[in-house]
């Protein structure tokens, strides 16, 4: 019933009015529009069901939970590990799932790195110094909105606490995020590798606070534009652009 109404685009409070006036009698249909949004989720995944999700008003979940925000001390909460990863995505089978980490620099300084599993594809995004999980997400998001969204499907990531609003990630763009075991970088292994290549454009005791997103587009681009023997001497921007037609 709540589905058939987000299907014809009604928000939830208007749901959630509905229900009251339809069922005056029945407490169990009155529900308030955050019952409702709570509702949607995947149980034990964090992720709304990808055909909910777009059919909210905004076309993203983009509202956050009422309430105080949970802590983040310690274990980020509400992981979904590697090992509950389909089966497409390690064989890199289909294009849309991705590898992310942060690259380091001076005084903590850092950017987050990107790069699409299939085609090998590499994104790059500033952050601010600090580098917090609000920080991350928002530019992450930001991210994803650069590319159509059949390729955004996943990201696996390691267990840095700046992915500590992961599910609020995936409410807003619809991407699940899979996290790595500790110390386990080769479950990483096409990041681990763009990272090293990145190196190249941004040595150890770079102070990432003063590239420009130009600055990393540049470096991306640079990457994305080579040659791969594992791509069978396609470019990643080639490989990529396959998905497009």
């Amino acid at each position: 019933m709540v589905e058939t109404k987000l299907e014809l685009w009604w928000s939830l409070t208007q749901i959630s009015d509905w229900l009251t006036d339809t069922y005056p009698d029945t407490e169990g249909m009155r529900v308030s529009h955050e019952t409702i949004y709570q509702s949607l989720f995947i149980q034990g995944k964090g992720s709304l069901r990808k055909e909910l999700w777009r059919c909210l008003r905004t076309g993203r979940a983009t509202r956050r939970p009422q309430g105080r925000p949970a802590s983040t001390k310690g274990q980020i909460r509400d992981m979904v590990m590697i090992s509950e990863r389909p089966a497409e995505v390690e064989d890199r089978a289909v294009p849309g799932h991705w590898e992310g980490d942060l690259l380091m620099g001076s005084r903590q300084t850092a950017i987050g790195t990107l790069v699409e599993r299939w085609s090998r594809y590499v994104m790059l995004f500033g952050l601010p110094e600090g580098n917090t999980a609000e920080a991350v997400r928002d530019a992450l998001t930001t991210t994803v909105q650069r590319l159509p969204d059949h390729l955004w499907q996943s990201l696996t990531w390691d267990q840095g606490k700046e992915m500590a609003q992961h599910v609020q990630f995936s409410v807003d763009t619809g991407v699940d995020v899979y996290f790595c075991h500790p110390k386990s970088p080769w479950q990483r292994s096409t990041n681990e590798n763009t990272n090293g290549l990145l190196r190249q454009y941004f040595p150890k005791g770079t102070d990432m606070s003063n590239l420009t997103q130009t600055d990393l587009d540049n470096a991306a681009h640079s990457l994305n534009t080579r040659p791969r023997q594992t791509l069978e001497w396609k470019t990643p921007s080639d490989k990529l652009a396959e998905t497009m037609q």
